[in-house]
């Protein structure tokens, strides 16, 4: 039982469910985030670089062993998420606009934004993977910055990964408009030395705690570790 109001997020790069022991195994992911209990999940690398960019999750396993459920980022029947980017959420959410954003650079990426509502709730979810390059992170930022300025205010969670090895710079964009959170190293599990995975939360957003989870299975998962926030909506 979640206490009243308190809401927990939880980003993961998951690498289509390819783990460091060189096998695919989407069971494990799932139980991964079945243990971190959350109410939110934004992922990157959801859906596999083949035809049709198949989900790597299998759809009737997701609520089944998390509890959660896809909201409808995904613009065909076949993937989860865009640009590999999906999020899930808690059965009982409202579910309001999504909007799929293609970013600029030299790499195909995209971003997500998604209304909803839990627990009598509103807010706003990005869920977004950045470039490796940092001249295309910066124009990326900017996409996001104006499509997000268009839109109605709503305390707002920013999640992904940021694909920014530094902490002093990079993102100055985006801290133009959220605190920028990270929660520690997250890259790469055999050796963590970057903290890829970061959160970003508006005003309305009131962290309470935070971290990266750490143990045997997400040691092999993935080439990343998931990161989570507690937090409430003020």
């Amino acid at each position: 039982m979640h206490d009243t109001g308190k809401l927990r997020a939880v980003s993961y790069n998951i690498r289509k469910a390819m783990g460091t022991d060189r096998r695919r195994r989407p069971g494990r992911i799932l139980d991964i985030i079945n243990s971190l209990s959350p109410d939110i999940v934004l992922l990157q690398e959801a859906d596999l670089r083949l035809f049709g960019r198949p989900t790597v999750l299998p759809r009737d396993a997701i609520e089944a062993r998390t509890g959660l459920v896809p909201m409808l980022v995904a613009k065909t029947t076949h993937s989860l998420g865009w640009h590999g980017n999906a999020v899930l959420v808690r059965p009982e959410a409202l579910q309001g606009p999504i909007i799929q954003i293609d970013l600029p650079g030299l790499e195909p990426r995209g971003a997500v934004i998604a209304e909803l509502e839990l627990g009598g709730t509103k807010m706003r979810v990005v869920a977004a993977h950045l470039g490796l390059l940092r001249r295309s992170r910066r124009k990326q930022l900017d996409a996001l910055n104006t499509r997000l300025h268009g839109l109605a205010h709503l305390p707002t969670l920013v999640g992904g990964d940021f694909n920014e090895w530094s902490t002093q710079e990079g993102l100055g964009r985006l801290a133009r408009h959220f605190e920028i959170l990270a929660p520690g190293k997250t890259f790469h599990v055999r050796r963590p030395i970057a903290s890829l995975d970061r959160f970003a939360f508006s005003d309305g957003l009131q962290p309470i705690a935070y971290g990266v989870e750490i143990n045997e299975v997400t040691r092999v998962a993935s080439d990343h570790y998931p990161i989570w926030i507690d937090f409430r909506v003020a």
